[in-house]
Protein backbone atom coordinates (compact mmCIF):
# COMPACT_ATOMS: atom_id res chain seq x y z
CA UNK A 1 0.00 0.00 0.00
CA UNK A 2 1.32 3.68 -1.16
CA UNK A 3 2.35 6.10 1.60
CA UNK A 4 -0.68 8.68 -0.04
CA UNK A 5 -3.21 4.88 0.08
CA UNK A 6 -2.46 4.91 3.78
CA UNK A 7 -3.26 9.01 4.42
CA UNK A 8 -6.50 8.41 2.73
CA UNK A 9 -7.16 5.34 4.68
CA UNK A 10 -6.32 6.84 7.87
CA UNK A 11 -7.98 9.87 7.08
CA UNK A 12 -11.11 7.63 6.76
CA UNK A 13 -10.58 5.70 9.55
CA UNK A 14 -10.41 9.03 11.42
CA UNK A 15 -13.76 10.59 10.22
CA UNK A 16 -15.29 6.97 10.43
CA UNK A 17 -14.08 7.24 14.32
CA UNK A 18 -14.77 11.15 14.81
CA UNK A 19 -18.48 10.11 13.30
CA UNK A 20 -19.02 7.84 15.66
CA UNK A 21 -18.10 9.97 18.43
CA UNK A 22 -20.56 12.76 17.48
CA UNK A 23 -23.67 9.80 16.83
CA UNK A 24 -22.43 8.63 20.09
CA UNK A 25 -22.39 12.07 21.80
CA UNK A 26 -25.72 12.75 20.25
CA UNK A 27 -27.81 9.42 21.87
CA UNK A 28 -26.23 10.07 25.33
CA UNK A 29 -27.27 13.80 25.12
CA UNK A 30 -30.81 13.40 26.78
CA UNK A 31 -32.53 10.70 28.96
CA UNK A 32 -35.67 11.49 27.36
CA UNK A 33 -36.48 9.12 24.51
CA UNK A 34 -38.61 11.60 22.13
CA UNK A 35 -35.30 13.51 22.41
CA UNK A 36 -33.10 10.99 22.08
CA UNK A 37 -34.43 9.25 18.85
CA UNK A 38 -34.53 13.16 16.85
CA UNK A 39 -30.97 13.42 18.02
CA UNK A 40 -30.01 10.30 16.62
CA UNK A 41 -31.69 10.77 13.15
CA UNK A 42 -30.45 14.07 12.89
CA UNK A 43 -26.67 13.18 13.20
CA UNK A 44 -26.77 10.10 11.77
CA UNK A 45 -28.11 11.54 8.43
CA UNK A 46 -25.62 14.74 8.88
CA UNK A 47 -22.83 12.07 8.90
CA UNK A 48 -24.09 10.16 6.08
CA UNK A 49 -25.16 12.68 4.01
CA UNK A 50 -28.49 10.75 3.58
CA UNK A 51 -32.03 12.75 2.74
CA UNK A 52 -33.86 10.81 4.77
CA UNK A 53 -33.96 8.49 7.54
CA UNK A 54 -36.10 6.51 9.91
CA UNK A 55 -35.94 5.18 13.24
CA UNK A 56 -38.30 2.05 13.86
CA UNK A 57 -39.20 0.27 17.11
CA UNK A 58 -41.07 -2.39 18.01
CA UNK A 59 -43.98 -2.24 19.72
CA UNK A 60 -45.76 -4.07 22.97
CA UNK A 61 -47.55 -6.35 19.78
CA UNK A 62 -44.05 -7.11 18.60
CA UNK A 63 -44.51 -5.02 15.40
CA UNK A 64 -41.89 -2.21 13.91
CA UNK A 65 -43.57 1.37 14.08
CA UNK A 66 -41.36 4.53 12.70
CA UNK A 67 -41.15 6.52 15.53
CA UNK A 68 -39.29 9.35 14.32
CA UNK A 69 -38.71 10.19 10.35
CA UNK A 70 -36.31 12.92 9.76
CA UNK A 71 -35.26 14.78 6.76
CA UNK A 72 -31.97 16.35 5.27
CA UNK A 73 -32.79 19.61 7.31
CA UNK A 74 -34.10 17.86 10.15
CA UNK A 75 -37.62 18.70 9.82
CA UNK A 76 -40.16 15.66 10.43
CA UNK A 77 -41.58 13.78 7.46
CA UNK A 78 -45.53 13.14 6.76
CA UNK A 79 -46.88 11.01 4.64
CA UNK A 80 -46.55 10.61 1.32
CA UNK A 81 -43.33 11.29 2.05
CA UNK A 82 -42.86 9.24 5.01
CA UNK A 83 -42.96 6.49 2.47
CA UNK A 84 -40.02 4.00 2.65
CA UNK A 85 -38.76 0.78 1.25
CA UNK A 86 -41.19 -2.14 3.15
CA UNK A 87 -39.23 -4.30 1.09
CA UNK A 88 -35.61 -4.03 2.30
CA UNK A 89 -37.09 -3.00 5.81
CA UNK A 90 -38.60 -6.75 6.27
CA UNK A 91 -35.55 -8.29 4.72
CA UNK A 92 -33.20 -6.91 7.31
CA UNK A 93 -35.97 -7.48 10.14
CA UNK A 94 -35.93 -11.04 9.28
CA UNK A 95 -32.49 -11.68 8.54
CA UNK A 96 -30.99 -9.69 11.71
CA UNK A 97 -28.18 -8.55 9.23
CA UNK A 98 -27.59 -4.93 7.84
CA UNK A 99 -28.31 -4.17 3.75
CA UNK A 100 -26.49 -2.04 1.53
CA UNK A 101 -27.93 -1.28 -2.32
CA UNK A 102 -26.80 1.27 -4.28
CA UNK A 103 -28.69 0.21 -7.47
CA UNK A 104 -31.94 -0.24 -5.64
CA UNK A 105 -34.09 0.29 -8.32
CA UNK A 106 -32.39 -2.58 -10.08
CA UNK A 107 -31.40 -4.47 -7.38
CA UNK A 108 -32.80 -8.47 -8.03
CA UNK A 109 -33.16 -8.32 -4.67
CA UNK A 110 -36.05 -5.95 -4.12
CA UNK A 111 -37.66 -5.82 -7.91
CA UNK A 112 -40.78 -6.24 -6.79
CA UNK A 113 -40.60 -3.16 -4.34
CA UNK A 114 -43.01 -0.93 -5.03
CA UNK A 115 -41.29 1.80 -2.49
CA UNK A 116 -38.37 2.04 -4.35
CA UNK A 117 -39.63 2.44 -8.08
CA UNK A 118 -42.17 5.22 -6.56
CA UNK A 119 -39.96 6.72 -4.69
CA UNK A 120 -37.02 6.88 -6.93
CA UNK A 121 -34.82 5.29 -4.31
CA UNK A 122 -30.93 4.48 -5.62
CA UNK A 123 -29.15 4.41 -2.19
CA UNK A 124 -30.64 2.69 0.81
CA UNK A 125 -28.93 0.98 4.19
CA UNK A 126 -30.90 -0.45 7.22
CA UNK A 127 -29.04 -2.14 10.11
CA UNK A 128 -31.00 -3.95 13.06
CA UNK A 129 -30.81 -2.43 16.51
CA UNK A 130 -30.39 -4.72 19.25
CA UNK A 131 -30.60 -4.91 23.19
CA UNK A 132 -28.64 -7.98 24.42
CA UNK A 133 -29.89 -10.86 21.95
CA UNK A 134 -33.23 -9.16 20.81
CA UNK A 135 -33.91 -7.20 17.66
CA UNK A 136 -35.77 -3.70 19.50
CA UNK A 137 -35.45 -2.12 15.89
CA UNK A 138 -34.08 -0.84 12.99
CA UNK A 139 -32.28 2.55 11.61
CA UNK A 140 -33.60 3.15 7.64
CA UNK A 141 -31.77 5.74 5.80
CA UNK A 142 -32.24 6.45 2.23
CA UNK A 143 -31.10 8.47 -1.11
CA UNK A 144 -32.79 9.39 -4.30
CA UNK A 145 -30.00 11.21 -5.17
CA UNK A 146 -27.18 10.34 -8.08
CA UNK A 147 -24.72 11.95 -5.54
CA UNK A 148 -25.60 10.40 -2.62
CA UNK A 149 -24.27 6.67 -2.94
CA UNK A 150 -23.76 5.15 -0.02
CA UNK A 151 -20.49 2.95 0.45
CA UNK A 152 -19.26 0.12 2.86
CA UNK A 153 -17.87 2.59 5.52
CA UNK A 154 -20.85 4.36 5.91
CA UNK A 155 -22.98 1.01 6.41
CA UNK A 156 -20.07 0.30 8.84
CA UNK A 157 -20.47 3.51 10.32
CA UNK A 158 -24.98 2.80 10.62
CA UNK A 159 -23.98 -0.71 11.69
CA UNK A 160 -21.45 0.79 14.60
CA UNK A 161 -24.62 3.64 15.48
CA UNK A 162 -27.22 0.93 15.43
CA UNK A 163 -24.82 -1.56 18.29
CA UNK A 164 -24.96 1.37 20.66
CA UNK A 165 -28.52 3.02 19.74
CA UNK A 166 -29.67 -0.70 21.21
CA UNK A 167 -28.28 0.31 24.66
CA UNK A 168 -29.30 4.11 24.62
CA UNK A 169 -33.05 3.78 22.97
CA UNK A 170 -33.42 1.26 26.39
CA UNK A 171 -31.46 3.39 28.80
CA UNK A 172 -34.27 6.05 27.56
CA UNK A 173 -37.13 3.69 27.49
CA UNK A 174 -36.55 2.66 31.26
CA UNK A 175 -35.76 6.52 32.33
CA UNK A 176 -39.68 6.96 30.86
CA UNK A 177 -41.11 4.10 32.19
CA UNK A 178 -39.22 5.35 35.39
CA UNK A 179 -40.37 8.81 35.53
CA UNK A 180 -44.09 7.42 34.34
CA UNK A 181 -43.91 5.20 37.62
CA UNK A 182 -42.58 7.91 40.31
CA UNK A 183 -45.25 10.02 38.86
CA UNK A 184 -47.80 6.90 39.43
CA UNK A 185 -46.61 6.30 42.70
CA UNK A 186 -46.90 9.95 43.95
CA UNK A 187 -50.65 9.85 42.36
CA UNK A 188 -51.08 6.71 44.39
CA UNK A 189 -49.20 7.94 47.81
CA UNK A 190 -51.71 11.22 47.29
CA UNK A 191 -54.87 8.87 46.40
CA UNK A 192 -53.98 6.96 49.97
CA UNK A 193 -53.90 10.36 51.90
CA UNK A 194 -57.05 11.36 50.68
CA UNK A 195 -58.88 8.19 51.06
CA UNK A 196 -56.95 7.84 54.81
CA UNK A 197 -59.11 11.52 54.96
CA UNK A 198 -62.47 10.09 54.26
CA UNK A 199 -62.03 7.73 57.08
CA UNK A 200 -63.07 9.20 60.72
CA UNK A 201 -60.13 11.15 62.44
CA UNK A 202 -61.43 10.92 65.30
CA UNK A 203 -64.43 8.45 66.59
CA UNK A 204 -67.46 10.27 67.95
CA UNK A 205 -68.42 8.85 70.98
CA UNK A 206 -72.06 7.63 72.47
CA UNK A 207 -72.37 7.43 76.23
CA UNK A 208 -72.10 3.61 77.34
CA UNK A 209 -70.45 2.69 74.37
CA UNK A 210 -66.49 2.26 73.68
CA UNK A 211 -65.38 1.88 69.84
CA UNK A 212 -62.32 1.04 68.48
CA UNK A 213 -61.40 0.93 64.36
CA UNK A 214 -58.71 -0.55 62.34
CA UNK A 215 -57.94 -0.12 58.85
CA UNK A 216 -54.91 -1.16 56.74
CA UNK A 217 -54.83 -1.73 52.67
CA UNK A 218 -52.76 -4.40 50.67
CA UNK A 219 -52.62 -1.96 48.11
CA UNK A 220 -51.83 1.66 48.17
CA UNK A 221 -55.21 2.88 48.15
CA UNK A 222 -58.16 0.25 49.12
CA UNK A 223 -61.67 -0.85 48.69
CA UNK A 224 -62.44 -1.62 52.56
CA UNK A 225 -63.95 1.34 54.71
CA UNK A 226 -65.42 1.99 57.91
CA UNK A 227 -67.39 5.09 59.08
CA UNK A 228 -68.72 5.73 62.36
CA UNK A 229 -71.32 8.57 63.03
CA UNK A 230 -73.70 10.43 64.86
CA UNK A 231 -77.27 10.70 64.52
CA UNK A 232 -79.84 12.87 66.50
CA UNK A 233 -81.34 11.48 69.44
CA UNK A 234 -78.67 10.13 71.37
CA UNK A 235 -78.01 7.43 68.31
CA UNK A 236 -74.83 6.20 66.31
CA UNK A 237 -74.04 4.81 63.03
CA UNK A 238 -71.42 2.24 62.55
CA UNK A 239 -70.25 0.82 58.70
CA UNK A 240 -68.00 -1.59 57.87
CA UNK A 241 -67.85 -2.37 54.25
CA UNK A 242 -65.59 -3.85 51.13
CA UNK A 243 -66.04 -3.29 47.42
CA UNK A 244 -65.82 -5.91 45.28
CA UNK A 245 -62.79 -4.68 42.90
CA UNK A 246 -59.23 -3.69 44.25
CA UNK A 247 -56.88 -0.59 43.57
CA UNK A 248 -57.72 2.56 41.99
CA UNK A 249 -61.44 1.92 40.93
CA UNK A 250 -62.43 0.34 43.86
CA UNK A 251 -61.08 3.54 46.00
CA UNK A 252 -63.05 5.62 43.82
CA UNK A 253 -66.14 3.22 44.10
CA UNK A 254 -65.57 3.47 47.82
CA UNK A 255 -65.62 7.01 48.10
CA UNK A 256 -69.28 7.09 46.58
CA UNK A 257 -70.51 4.50 48.47
CA UNK A 258 -69.48 5.72 51.99
CA UNK A 259 -70.70 9.03 51.22
CA UNK A 260 -74.23 7.84 49.66
CA UNK A 261 -74.93 5.65 52.93
CA UNK A 262 -73.85 8.15 55.47
CA UNK A 263 -76.24 10.43 53.64
CA UNK A 264 -79.19 7.95 54.07
CA UNK A 265 -78.40 7.31 57.52
CA UNK A 266 -78.88 10.98 57.80
CA UNK A 267 -82.32 11.01 56.16
CA UNK A 268 -83.68 7.82 56.68
CA UNK A 269 -86.06 7.02 59.75
CA UNK A 270 -84.66 2.88 59.85
CA UNK A 271 -81.55 0.79 59.16
CA UNK A 272 -83.50 -0.96 56.82
CA UNK A 273 -84.60 2.68 54.84
CA UNK A 274 -80.67 3.01 55.31
CA UNK A 275 -79.48 0.76 53.15
CA UNK A 276 -82.42 0.70 50.51
CA UNK A 277 -82.20 4.15 49.45
CA UNK A 278 -78.33 3.59 49.53
CA UNK A 279 -78.39 0.88 46.83
CA UNK A 280 -80.84 2.87 45.01
CA UNK A 281 -78.58 5.92 44.50
CA UNK A 282 -75.82 3.77 44.03
CA UNK A 283 -77.38 1.46 41.34
CA UNK A 284 -78.19 5.74 39.98
CA UNK A 285 -74.56 6.99 39.67
CA UNK A 286 -72.51 3.46 38.92
CA UNK A 287 -71.73 1.94 35.70
CA UNK A 288 -68.69 -0.35 36.48
CA UNK A 289 -70.39 -3.03 37.64
CA UNK A 290 -68.90 -3.12 40.87
CA UNK A 291 -70.51 -3.54 44.12
CA UNK A 292 -70.31 -3.36 47.82
CA UNK A 293 -70.68 -5.33 50.78
CA UNK A 294 -71.72 -3.86 54.20
CA UNK A 295 -72.48 -4.12 57.62
CA UNK A 296 -74.70 -1.06 59.44
CA UNK A 297 -75.49 -1.07 62.32
CA UNK A 298 -77.45 1.60 64.69
CA UNK A 299 -76.81 1.86 68.37
CA UNK A 300 -78.88 3.54 70.66
CA UNK A 301 -78.88 4.65 74.68
CA UNK A 302 -79.41 1.69 76.86
CA UNK A 303 -77.53 -0.90 74.77
CA UNK A 304 -79.97 -1.12 71.77
CA UNK A 305 -78.22 -1.95 68.56
CA UNK A 306 -79.68 -2.98 65.13
CA UNK A 307 -78.25 -4.75 62.58
CA UNK A 308 -78.63 -5.20 58.68
CA UNK A 309 -76.25 -7.37 56.68
CA UNK A 310 -76.11 -6.43 52.69
CA UNK A 311 -73.86 -9.69 51.85
CA UNK A 312 -71.46 -8.85 54.13
CA UNK A 313 -69.23 -10.99 56.83
CA UNK A 314 -71.11 -11.69 59.99
CA UNK A 315 -70.22 -10.50 62.93
CA UNK A 316 -68.87 -11.45 65.85
CA UNK A 317 -71.25 -11.28 68.99
CA UNK A 318 -69.16 -11.63 72.38
CA UNK A 319 -71.82 -12.10 75.81
CA UNK A 320 -70.12 -11.41 78.72
CA UNK A 321 -72.58 -13.33 80.88
CA UNK A 322 -72.40 -16.48 79.11
CA UNK A 323 -68.92 -16.04 78.28
CA UNK A 324 -69.70 -16.72 75.15
CA UNK A 325 -69.03 -15.85 71.01
CA UNK A 326 -70.93 -16.12 68.23
CA UNK A 327 -71.34 -15.10 64.80
CA UNK A 328 -74.70 -13.40 63.72
CA UNK A 329 -76.99 -14.07 61.17
CA UNK A 330 -76.09 -13.71 57.10
CA UNK A 331 -78.33 -12.02 55.17
CA UNK A 332 -78.79 -9.77 52.29
CA UNK A 333 -77.27 -8.76 49.39
CA UNK A 334 -74.34 -6.70 48.33
CA UNK A 335 -75.11 -3.10 47.57
CA UNK A 336 -75.21 -2.17 43.65
CA UNK A 337 -76.82 -5.36 42.38
CA UNK A 338 -79.83 -5.31 41.87
CA UNK A 339 -82.81 -2.70 42.87
CA UNK A 340 -85.00 -4.20 44.93
CA UNK A 341 -82.43 -6.36 47.91
CA UNK A 342 -83.58 -8.61 50.86
CA UNK A 343 -82.77 -6.90 54.10
CA UNK A 344 -83.82 -7.85 57.42
CA UNK A 345 -83.39 -6.13 60.68
CA UNK A 346 -81.40 -7.84 63.54
CA UNK A 347 -82.45 -6.55 66.73
CA UNK A 348 -79.63 -6.85 69.48
CA UNK A 349 -79.28 -6.03 73.38
CA UNK A 350 -76.35 -5.54 74.68
CA UNK A 351 -75.80 -5.96 78.40
CA UNK A 352 -72.61 -4.39 79.75
CA UNK A 353 -69.31 -6.28 78.71
CA UNK A 354 -70.53 -7.54 75.73
CA UNK A 355 -68.56 -6.71 72.23
CA UNK A 356 -69.59 -6.36 68.71
CA UNK A 357 -66.82 -6.75 66.35
CA UNK A 358 -67.23 -6.21 62.56
CA UNK A 359 -65.03 -6.98 59.64
CA UNK A 360 -63.85 -7.74 56.70
CA UNK A 361 -62.65 -10.88 54.83
CA UNK A 362 -58.94 -9.62 54.48
CA UNK A 363 -59.54 -10.59 58.54
CA UNK A 364 -60.61 -14.06 58.20
CA UNK A 365 -58.80 -15.12 55.23
CA UNK A 366 -55.62 -13.42 55.84
CA UNK A 367 -52.83 -16.04 54.67
CA UNK A 368 -49.86 -17.41 56.37
CA UNK A 369 -46.71 -19.04 54.79
CA UNK A 370 -48.53 -22.20 55.25
CA UNK A 371 -51.64 -21.64 52.70
CA UNK A 372 -53.79 -21.71 56.18
CA UNK A 373 -56.68 -18.65 56.81
CA UNK A 374 -56.74 -17.18 59.90
CA UNK A 375 -60.48 -18.29 60.01
CA UNK A 376 -63.20 -17.83 61.98
CA UNK A 377 -63.16 -20.19 64.61
CA UNK A 378 -59.77 -18.39 65.68
CA UNK A 379 -61.20 -15.34 65.58
CA UNK A 380 -63.84 -16.29 67.93
CA UNK A 381 -61.59 -17.87 71.15
CA UNK A 382 -59.49 -14.30 70.68
CA UNK A 383 -62.71 -12.28 70.83
CA UNK A 384 -63.86 -14.16 73.72
CA UNK A 385 -60.28 -14.15 75.25
CA UNK A 386 -59.61 -10.72 75.48
CA UNK A 387 -63.18 -9.27 76.03
CA UNK A 388 -64.10 -12.00 78.49
CA UNK A 389 -60.81 -10.51 80.11
CA UNK A 390 -62.60 -6.82 80.30
CA UNK A 391 -60.18 -4.84 78.16
CA UNK A 392 -61.33 -2.31 76.76
CA UNK A 393 -62.43 -1.86 72.81
CA UNK A 394 -58.81 -0.25 71.77
CA UNK A 395 -56.97 -2.99 73.63
CA UNK A 396 -58.96 -5.77 72.22
CA UNK A 397 -58.38 -4.36 68.81
CA UNK A 398 -54.97 -4.45 69.80
CA UNK A 399 -54.45 -7.92 70.91
CA UNK A 400 -56.52 -8.82 67.80
CA UNK A 401 -54.52 -7.02 65.26
CA UNK A 402 -51.01 -8.52 66.92
CA UNK A 403 -52.68 -12.15 66.60
CA UNK A 404 -53.27 -11.51 62.84
CA UNK A 405 -49.77 -10.29 62.57
CA UNK A 406 -48.53 -13.46 64.17
CA UNK A 407 -50.13 -15.48 62.14
CA UNK A 408 -49.47 -14.58 58.89
CA UNK A 409 -45.74 -13.59 59.52
CA UNK A 410 -43.60 -12.94 56.82
CA UNK A 411 -46.24 -13.23 54.30
CA UNK A 412 -47.80 -10.06 52.17
CA UNK A 413 -50.86 -8.91 52.60
CA UNK A 414 -53.36 -10.11 49.97
CA UNK A 415 -56.52 -8.06 50.69
CA UNK A 416 -57.32 -4.87 52.56
CA UNK A 417 -58.50 -5.50 56.40
CA UNK A 418 -60.50 -3.38 58.18
CA UNK A 419 -62.24 -3.44 61.50
CA UNK A 420 -64.94 -2.07 64.23
CA UNK A 421 -64.98 -3.07 67.57
CA UNK A 422 -67.93 -1.65 69.72
CA UNK A 423 -67.94 -1.88 73.30
CA UNK A 424 -70.51 -1.74 75.63
CA UNK A 425 -69.98 -0.61 79.24
CA UNK A 426 -73.79 0.70 80.60
CA UNK A 427 -74.17 3.46 82.57
CA UNK A 428 -71.12 3.98 84.44
CA UNK A 429 -69.03 4.49 81.81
Amino acid sequence: MTTTARQVQAKATAEHLAAVYEINRAINSSLELDDVMEAVMDKVIEVIRAQRGFLMLRDDDGNLRVTVARGLNKEDLDTPDFQYSTTIVNKVAQSGEPLLTNNADHDPRFVAGQSIIALGLRSVMCAPIYFKDRMTGLVYVDNSLRAGIFNEDDLALLTSFAATAGIALENARLHQVEVKNARREKELSMAHDIQRSLLPSRLPTLPGYEIAAFWRSAREVAGDFYDVFKLGGERLGTVVADVSDKGVPAALFMAVARSLIRGSAISAHSPVETIEQANRLILEDSESGMFVTVYYTLFEAGGRATGINAGHNRPVLYRRREHRTELLPRGGWALGWFDNIPLTPYPIQLEPGDVLFFYTDGLTEAENSRGEFFGEDRLLDIVRNHAGAGLSAQAIMAHISEAVEAFVGDAPPFDDMTMVIVRYVGDKA
